[in-house]
């Protein structure tokens, strides 16, 4: 059973109300949250030591999906732009983002598709995936996405017939490492043991949202976890992040969010214990739906959030 416990405080930071805000990655070095909104679309930066969030449009993007940090290289992100994968470079303050170079691209064959989420493993490798747009279709009935690993400029495919490829998260120190990933239409977490050259093999469900074998009312969306392991997934349409103990398997806490379309977290702050959460302001809902939120008195810790390796 759930706990309602009420220890923790939801704040809601300034920052623009966002169409789809997405895919937060907390960085230790400007002690700033990165994250996207996918729709208008931007980049986004909230300033801790400020609290203030900068956003910047990109040229010729339709939609950004992600924003990864690149290893020794300050400035300078890996992002899901359209059907592709791209270096920008961004001073976190200024209104417009620049193209530095496409890094791998999926060609005029996955034209129907876009990027959604995309995260760094421990060992500094690209995950990404992509979903069919939503223009064409209902988004649940279709398995036009895939899920793939960069890897010098081609995109691996990992997992195929995907239909909303969401969530991504490592169970780190654990050999052989382990990864769980959200396809919102199943209605699940699933989790994978990953193999040396960062392969997916032994695919099992880990958490299954399915409430008496049907759709709770809402679905999985993007997912982050603990340093204990424990995982945090936004539920769109939920109002809530759930938390999932990795031991038991179990739904622990439910943290209350006041937006209905809860899309993603990450841990953040200056001792790491902060859980940042972004929303979406679907069909133009209403303030604070779009805002930034974070979470406090959770009373664990996030893991360092890992860094692209060019």
């Amino acid at each position: 059973m759930a706990s309602s416990d009420n220890s923790y405080q939801v704040v809601q930071l300034p920052s623009p109300k966002a169409k789809l805000g997405e895919g937060p990655v907390w960085d230790i070095d400007t002690q700033s949250l990165y994250y996207v909104d996918i729709n208008t679309p931007a980049v986004l930066r909230y300033d801790y030591g400020e609290n203030r969030t900068y956003s910047a449009k990109l040229a010729g993007a339709n939609f950004i999906s992600f924003i990864a940090l690149v290893a020794e290289q300050p400035e300078h992100f890996v992002i899901g732009e359209n059907n592709r994968v791209t270096l920008i470079r961004w001073d976190g303050r200024s209104d417009e983002a620049n193209h530095v170079r496409v890094l791998a691209d999926l060609g005029p064959s996955q034209s129907h598709v876009r990027f959604n989420d995309g995260k760094i493993d421990p060992s500094g490798r690209l995950y990404a995936g992509t979903m069919q747009l939503d223009t064409l279709g209902d988004l649940f009935a279709q398995k036009e996405g895939q899920f793939f690993r960069y890897t010098n400029g081609t995109m691996v495919v990992q997992k195929k017939n995907v239909s909303i490829s969401n969530g991504l998260t490592w169970d780190e120190p654990f050999n052989p490492l382990r990864m769980y990933y959200i396809d919102s239409a199943a209605l699940d977490v699933k989790a994978f043991d990953v193999d040396a050259n960062g392969d997916l093999q032994n695919e099992t469900v880990f958490y299954d949202l399915r409430v008496n074998g049907g759709n709770p009312g809402y679905v999985p969306d993007g997912m982050t976890s603990d340093a204990d392991g424990n995982l945090y997934v936004a539920t769109w349409g939920g109002s809530k992040v759930m938390k999932i103990d990795k031991r038991s398997q179990k739904l622990v806490l439910e943290i209350k969010i006041p937006a209905e379309y809860v899309t993603s977290v990450a841990f953040g702050g200056p001792q790491m214990d902060e859980l940042f959460v972004t929303t979406a302001s679907k069909d133009d809902r209403p303030l604070p739906a779009g805002k930034l939120f974070k979470v406090t008195g959770l009373g664990v810790k996030g893991k360092r959030m890992h860094k692209m390796v060019m």
